[in-house]
Protein backbone atom coordinates (compact mmCIF):
# COMPACT_ATOMS: atom_id res chain seq x y z
CA UNK A 1 0.00 0.00 0.00
CA UNK A 2 1.34 3.42 -0.98
CA UNK A 3 0.23 6.88 0.10
CA UNK A 4 0.85 9.67 -2.40
CA UNK A 5 0.38 13.43 -2.21
CA UNK A 6 -0.48 15.07 -5.52
CA UNK A 7 0.42 18.60 -6.65
CA UNK A 8 -2.67 20.10 -5.03
CA UNK A 9 -1.85 18.61 -1.63
CA UNK A 10 -4.47 15.86 -1.77
CA UNK A 11 -3.48 12.46 -0.43
CA UNK A 12 -4.41 9.27 -2.28
CA UNK A 13 -3.92 5.63 -1.43
CA UNK A 14 -2.83 3.03 -3.97
CA UNK A 15 -2.84 -0.65 -3.09
CA UNK A 16 -0.51 -1.51 -5.99
CA UNK A 17 0.83 -0.16 -9.27
CA UNK A 18 -2.27 0.91 -11.26
CA UNK A 19 -3.37 -1.44 -14.02
CA UNK A 20 -6.48 0.44 -15.19
CA UNK A 21 -5.85 4.15 -15.69
CA UNK A 22 -8.14 6.88 -17.01
CA UNK A 23 -6.74 10.24 -18.10
CA UNK A 24 -8.84 13.40 -18.12
CA UNK A 25 -6.03 15.58 -19.49
CA UNK A 26 -4.82 15.53 -23.14
CA UNK A 27 -1.18 16.40 -22.46
CA UNK A 28 -0.95 13.84 -19.67
CA UNK A 29 -2.57 11.22 -21.90
CA UNK A 30 0.27 11.72 -24.37
CA UNK A 31 2.71 11.44 -21.47
CA UNK A 32 1.25 8.08 -20.41
CA UNK A 33 1.69 6.83 -23.96
CA UNK A 34 5.31 7.97 -23.98
CA UNK A 35 5.87 6.13 -20.70
CA UNK A 36 4.75 2.91 -22.38
CA UNK A 37 1.39 2.46 -20.64
CA UNK A 38 -0.64 1.26 -23.60
CA UNK A 39 -2.18 -1.72 -21.82
CA UNK A 40 -2.82 0.15 -18.58
CA UNK A 41 -4.75 3.13 -19.98
CA UNK A 42 -8.41 2.17 -20.42
CA UNK A 43 -10.06 5.55 -20.94
CA UNK A 44 -9.33 9.06 -22.27
CA UNK A 45 -11.28 12.21 -23.17
CA UNK A 46 -12.43 13.11 -26.65
CA UNK A 47 -9.87 15.92 -26.61
CA UNK A 48 -6.98 13.48 -26.11
CA UNK A 49 -5.96 13.62 -29.77
CA UNK A 50 -2.37 12.44 -29.28
CA UNK A 51 -1.35 9.78 -29.94
CA UNK A 52 -3.73 9.24 -32.82
CA UNK A 53 -3.83 5.49 -32.26
CA UNK A 54 -5.23 6.07 -28.76
CA UNK A 55 -7.61 8.77 -29.96
CA UNK A 56 -9.06 6.24 -32.39
CA UNK A 57 -8.87 3.13 -30.27
CA UNK A 58 -9.25 3.95 -26.57
CA UNK A 59 -12.62 4.26 -24.83
CA UNK A 60 -13.70 7.90 -24.59
CA UNK A 61 -15.27 9.07 -21.35
CA UNK A 62 -16.52 12.51 -22.42
CA UNK A 63 -14.60 15.78 -22.34
CA UNK A 64 -12.29 17.53 -19.92
CA UNK A 65 -15.14 19.72 -18.66
CA UNK A 66 -17.98 17.20 -19.04
CA UNK A 67 -16.72 13.70 -18.21
CA UNK A 68 -19.21 10.84 -18.13
CA UNK A 69 -18.74 9.84 -14.50
CA UNK A 70 -20.93 6.74 -14.71
CA UNK A 71 -18.92 5.53 -17.68
CA UNK A 72 -15.69 6.19 -15.81
CA UNK A 73 -16.89 4.11 -12.87
CA UNK A 74 -18.06 1.31 -15.20
CA UNK A 75 -14.51 0.95 -16.56
CA UNK A 76 -13.37 0.07 -13.01
CA UNK A 77 -10.21 2.21 -13.00
CA UNK A 78 -7.72 2.02 -10.15
CA UNK A 79 -6.34 5.49 -10.95
CA UNK A 80 -7.75 8.61 -12.61
CA UNK A 81 -5.40 11.43 -13.64
CA UNK A 82 -6.79 14.97 -13.63
CA UNK A 83 -5.56 18.57 -13.63
CA UNK A 84 -6.51 21.50 -11.40
CA UNK A 85 -7.06 23.91 -14.28
CA UNK A 86 -8.34 21.69 -17.07
CA UNK A 87 -10.93 19.74 -15.08
CA UNK A 88 -13.83 20.97 -12.94
CA UNK A 89 -13.36 20.51 -9.20
CA UNK A 90 -16.85 19.16 -8.56
CA UNK A 91 -16.37 16.44 -11.19
CA UNK A 92 -13.02 15.43 -9.73
CA UNK A 93 -14.45 15.34 -6.21
CA UNK A 94 -17.28 13.09 -7.35
CA UNK A 95 -14.92 10.70 -9.15
CA UNK A 96 -12.63 10.58 -6.11
CA UNK A 97 -15.47 9.02 -4.10
CA UNK A 98 -15.01 5.86 -6.16
CA UNK A 99 -11.38 5.81 -7.30
CA UNK A 100 -8.05 7.47 -6.37
CA UNK A 101 -7.48 10.66 -8.38
CA UNK A 102 -4.08 12.23 -8.93
CA UNK A 103 -4.51 15.97 -9.62
CA UNK A 104 -1.66 17.85 -11.25
CA UNK A 105 -1.11 21.59 -10.88
CA UNK A 106 1.35 22.66 -13.56
CA UNK A 107 2.15 26.33 -14.15
CA UNK A 108 5.81 26.32 -15.27
CA UNK A 109 8.57 24.00 -16.43
CA UNK A 110 9.71 22.91 -12.92
CA UNK A 111 6.19 21.84 -11.93
CA UNK A 112 5.86 19.98 -15.23
CA UNK A 113 9.11 18.13 -14.52
CA UNK A 114 7.81 17.32 -11.03
CA UNK A 115 4.53 15.97 -12.42
CA UNK A 116 6.26 13.76 -14.99
CA UNK A 117 8.47 12.27 -12.31
CA UNK A 118 5.52 11.67 -10.00
CA UNK A 119 3.44 9.92 -12.65
CA UNK A 120 6.45 7.81 -13.59
CA UNK A 121 6.76 6.64 -9.98
CA UNK A 122 3.03 6.04 -9.53
CA UNK A 123 2.69 4.01 -12.74
CA UNK A 124 5.81 1.94 -12.29
CA UNK A 125 7.83 3.74 -14.96
CA UNK A 126 10.35 5.71 -12.85
CA UNK A 127 13.34 5.10 -15.14
CA UNK A 128 11.49 6.18 -18.27
CA UNK A 129 10.22 9.31 -16.52
CA UNK A 130 13.69 10.14 -15.19
CA UNK A 131 15.22 9.88 -18.66
CA UNK A 132 12.42 11.99 -20.11
CA UNK A 133 12.88 14.76 -17.56
CA UNK A 134 16.64 14.66 -18.09
CA UNK A 135 16.20 15.17 -21.83
CA UNK A 136 13.60 17.91 -21.39
CA UNK A 137 15.84 19.80 -18.97
CA UNK A 138 18.84 19.42 -21.27
CA UNK A 139 16.98 20.60 -24.37
CA UNK A 140 15.47 23.63 -22.67
CA UNK A 141 18.90 24.57 -21.33
CA UNK A 142 20.17 24.68 -24.91
CA UNK A 143 17.71 27.36 -25.99
CA UNK A 144 19.74 30.40 -26.99
CA UNK A 145 19.03 33.31 -24.61
CA UNK A 146 18.15 36.69 -26.10
CA UNK A 147 19.16 40.13 -24.87
CA UNK A 148 15.91 41.78 -25.86
CA UNK A 149 12.46 40.23 -25.44
CA UNK A 150 9.75 41.77 -27.65
CA UNK A 151 6.52 42.87 -25.98
CA UNK A 152 4.24 39.96 -26.79
CA UNK A 153 0.66 38.84 -26.23
CA UNK A 154 -0.62 35.29 -26.64
CA UNK A 155 -4.30 34.99 -27.55
CA UNK A 156 -6.26 31.88 -26.64
CA UNK A 157 -9.80 33.01 -27.44
CA UNK A 158 -11.98 35.27 -29.58
CA UNK A 159 -15.35 36.86 -28.68
CA UNK A 160 -14.21 37.93 -26.19
CA UNK A 161 -10.51 38.27 -26.84
CA UNK A 162 -8.59 36.45 -24.11
CA UNK A 163 -4.84 36.29 -23.47
CA UNK A 164 -2.52 34.19 -21.34
CA UNK A 165 -1.68 35.88 -18.04
CA UNK A 166 1.55 35.69 -16.09
CA UNK A 167 0.76 32.80 -13.76
CA UNK A 168 0.15 30.31 -16.58
CA UNK A 169 2.26 27.58 -18.11
CA UNK A 170 1.92 29.38 -21.44
CA UNK A 171 3.56 32.50 -20.04
CA UNK A 172 6.49 30.47 -18.74
CA UNK A 173 6.96 28.93 -22.18
CA UNK A 174 6.74 32.38 -23.81
CA UNK A 175 9.61 33.68 -21.71
CA UNK A 176 11.71 30.62 -22.40
CA UNK A 177 11.04 31.20 -26.09
CA UNK A 178 12.30 34.79 -25.77
CA UNK A 179 9.04 36.75 -25.60
CA UNK A 180 8.01 39.20 -22.87
CA UNK A 181 4.37 38.64 -21.93
CA UNK A 182 2.71 42.06 -21.71
CA UNK A 183 0.03 40.48 -19.50
CA UNK A 184 2.52 39.00 -17.04
CA UNK A 185 1.13 41.10 -14.19
CA UNK A 186 -2.37 39.74 -14.82
CA UNK A 187 -3.51 36.37 -13.51
CA UNK A 188 -4.96 33.49 -15.48
CA UNK A 189 -6.64 34.40 -18.79
CA UNK A 190 -7.85 38.01 -18.83
CA UNK A 191 -10.33 39.40 -21.32
CA UNK A 192 -8.58 42.08 -23.37
CA UNK A 193 -9.27 44.55 -26.17
CA UNK A 194 -7.48 45.48 -29.36
CA UNK A 195 -7.11 49.00 -27.95
CA UNK A 196 -5.22 47.56 -24.99
CA UNK A 197 -2.78 45.85 -27.32
CA UNK A 198 -2.13 49.20 -28.97
CA UNK A 199 -1.71 51.00 -25.66
CA UNK A 200 0.70 48.33 -24.39
CA UNK A 201 2.68 48.67 -27.63
CA UNK A 202 2.40 44.98 -28.43
CA UNK A 203 5.16 44.23 -30.93
CA UNK A 204 4.38 40.54 -31.43
CA UNK A 205 0.98 38.84 -31.26
CA UNK A 206 0.76 35.04 -31.11
CA UNK A 207 -2.50 33.41 -32.19
CA UNK A 208 -2.80 29.92 -30.75
CA UNK A 209 -4.26 26.92 -32.51
CA UNK A 210 -6.09 25.98 -29.30
CA UNK A 211 -8.41 26.21 -27.50
CA UNK A 212 -9.71 28.69 -30.07
CA UNK A 213 -8.66 27.55 -33.55
CA UNK A 214 -7.20 30.77 -34.92
CA UNK A 215 -6.74 30.74 -38.69
CA UNK A 216 -5.26 32.93 -41.41
CA UNK A 217 -8.50 34.92 -41.73
CA UNK A 218 -8.22 35.96 -38.08
CA UNK A 219 -4.61 36.97 -38.55
CA UNK A 220 -5.48 39.13 -41.54
CA UNK A 221 -8.36 40.84 -39.72
CA UNK A 222 -6.15 41.61 -36.72
CA UNK A 223 -3.30 42.76 -38.90
CA UNK A 224 -5.56 45.40 -40.41
CA UNK A 225 -6.22 46.76 -36.91
CA UNK A 226 -2.63 46.36 -35.70
CA UNK A 227 -0.43 47.34 -38.65
CA UNK A 228 2.65 47.90 -36.45
CA UNK A 229 2.42 44.48 -34.80
CA UNK A 230 3.93 41.26 -36.12
CA UNK A 231 1.24 38.56 -35.91
CA UNK A 232 1.89 34.82 -36.07
CA UNK A 233 -0.15 31.64 -35.97
CA UNK A 234 1.43 29.16 -33.56
CA UNK A 235 0.86 25.54 -32.56
CA UNK A 236 -0.68 25.88 -29.11
CA UNK A 237 0.32 22.38 -28.03
CA UNK A 238 3.96 23.43 -27.73
CA UNK A 239 3.06 26.34 -25.48
CA UNK A 240 0.41 24.65 -23.32
CA UNK A 241 0.97 20.87 -23.27
CA UNK A 242 3.11 19.97 -20.29
CA UNK A 243 3.78 16.26 -20.77
CA UNK A 244 6.12 14.47 -23.14
CA UNK A 245 5.47 17.11 -25.82
CA UNK A 246 8.02 19.15 -23.89
CA UNK A 247 10.66 16.96 -25.52
CA UNK A 248 9.81 18.62 -28.84
CA UNK A 249 9.00 22.13 -27.62
CA UNK A 250 12.57 23.56 -27.56
CA UNK A 251 13.12 22.66 -31.22
CA UNK A 252 9.80 24.29 -32.10
CA UNK A 253 10.62 27.38 -30.04
CA UNK A 254 13.96 27.73 -31.79
CA UNK A 255 12.02 28.34 -35.01
CA UNK A 256 10.26 31.22 -33.29
CA UNK A 257 13.26 32.87 -31.72
CA UNK A 258 13.39 36.65 -31.84
CA UNK A 259 15.89 36.55 -34.69
CA UNK A 260 13.51 34.54 -36.87
CA UNK A 261 10.12 36.06 -36.14
CA UNK A 262 11.04 39.68 -35.58
CA UNK A 263 14.42 40.57 -37.09
CA UNK A 264 13.82 44.31 -36.82
CA UNK A 265 12.56 45.70 -33.51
Amino acid sequence: MTFITDQTGNSLQLDSIPQRIISLVPSQTELLYSLGLNDEVVGITRFCIHPQIWHQGKTRIGGTKDPDILKIISLKPDLVIANKEENIREHVEEISKYVPVYISDVYNLPTAIEMIGALGEITGRPEAALEMTRLITERFSQLIPVNYMPATAYLIWKDPWMAAGGDTFISDMMERCGFMNIYKATSRYPEITIQELKEKQCRLLLLSSEPYPFRQKHLEALQAELPETRILLVDGSYFSWYGSRLLEAPAYFSLYSRQNVYPVL
